[in-house]
């Protein structure tokens, strides 16, 4: 079954303990009772976007947030059995979930195994508590221990664990300590994230944070950790993941590859077949049953192509000339000529030959990715 009959699920869980000081998502802290309502209507939305998905196979589910750890057992076994009733989900897909350490229990994890969840990502982001701290996390390392430790027991095999790196206070020596910490567990996780602070206007980081590592800092701990991780075993197929073989996100993969996707609850994004959309981000219209689209665009043929360019370039495996013209009937190097020739010439991209498949691939090299957000914006047309 070629890709444009598979489908990912994205299904938005929008409640948290807290919010963190640097989160901008769309989250927040709401009673049990609205927890409650907002289960059944996503399970009636569910319903009604099956309908519509019939000829799509599903094969990644991802239950992100939000705290979708928060969701009671029996919650998440609702929400998955109303996804298994109406949509044709695949033996073998992947089934991710969020959690936060200090909001699992082994009840609650035996319940998410039970309703189908077969990897699970924990937000750790550092090992060290007076890091966490200044992000505003509500757990330490030990509540991360914990959480981790029952999951591997209970039979998750297929671990990520989240972290963060340009946090205030942290220093390239405390970062590397992190890495050590996390790849040295006793379950070695199948999958590692590693993502800069990004400080959104609105969050109380941007009205005051202090002491963050300079930009050399940082770039020394993504390239230092780069290499650590390598020397581990995990190998970077993006420029923020790393994998051990054979466990890299197949549903983050949709998103950089351009593949379909559905996004089910609040504020949820979708794109399929080259449409993008999203649903409400107003909680109590939701609440009202409205799962109608929003902000609806059908993309351009220029707008294919630079998605193609922007997203495909953040994996390391970089974009592939002869597929490019299959997707767009024109030649890549014909349409992006200058940024091309420009950024081989100056070291930032790469051409990889596959001899087997009579293709050429382009990847951002090391410094390419320092610079990844100029060398991609080029590839936007004015």
């Amino acid at each position: 079954m070629g890709q444009e009959n598979h489908l990912g699920i994205y299904i938005h869980i929008p409640f948290c303990v807290r919010k963190c000081l640097y989160c901008d998502f769309l989250s927040a802290p709401v009673g049990e009772a609205d927890r409650e309502a907002y289960c059944e209507m996503l399970c009636k939305e569910i319903a009604e976007k099956g309908k519509e998905s019939a000829k799509y196979s599903v094969d990644t589910i991802f239950l992100g947030g939000g705290t979708p750890s928060l969701l009671l057992g029996k919650q998440a076994r609702k929400i998955m059995d109303a996804v298994f009733l109406n949509f044709r989900v695949e033996k073998d897909a992947e089934i991710s979930m969020e959690a936060n350490p200090g909001t699992l229990s082994q009840e609650t994890l035996s319940d998410y195994l039970g309703a189908g969840v077969n990897r699970l990502s924990i937000g750790l982001q550092s090992a060290h508590n007076e890091e966490l701290r200044a992000l505003g996390r509500i757990h330490s390392y030990e509540d991360f221990l914990e959480s981790y430790e029952m999951a591997a027991q209970l039979g998750f095999s297929n671990l990520n664990v989240d972290l963060m790196l340009g946090i205030p206070g942290q220093t390239l020596q405390s970062y590397l300590e992190t890495l050590r910490m996390v790849t040295h567990l006793p379950c070695k996780p199948a999958h590692i994230s590693a993502y800069s602070l990004i400080v959104e206007e609105g969050t109380p980081f941007s009205r005051h944070v202090e002491q963050l590592p300079d930009e050399d800092t940082e770039r020394y701990m993504y390239h230092l950790g780069t290499e650590y991780l390598k020397g581990r075993g995990y190998e970077q197929y993006e420029i923020s993941n790393y994998a051990r073989k054979g466990f890299e996100s197949r549903h983050n993969c949709k998103y950089w590859k351009r593949e379909n996707y559905l996004g089910l609850g609040l504020g949820a994004s979708s794109m399929i077949e080259n449409v993008r959309f999203k649903n409400t981000p107003v909680f109590r219209d939701y609440l009202a049953g409205d799962f109608k689209r929003k902000k609806e665009q059908v993309l351009s043929l220029p707008e294919q192509m630079e998605e193609f360019m922007f997203l495909g370039l953040r994996m390391r495996d970089g974009v592939d000339e002869r597929r490019f013209e299959e997707l767009f009937g024109k030649k890549l190097r014909e349409v992006y000529a200058e940024p091309v020739q420009k950024y081989l010439k100056l070291g930032l991209l790469e051409e990889i030959r596959d001899l087997q498949k009579g293709s050429t691939r382009l990847t951002l090299t090391a410094r390419g990715i320092d610079v990844s957000n100029t060398v991609m914006a080029d590839f936007l047309f004015d």
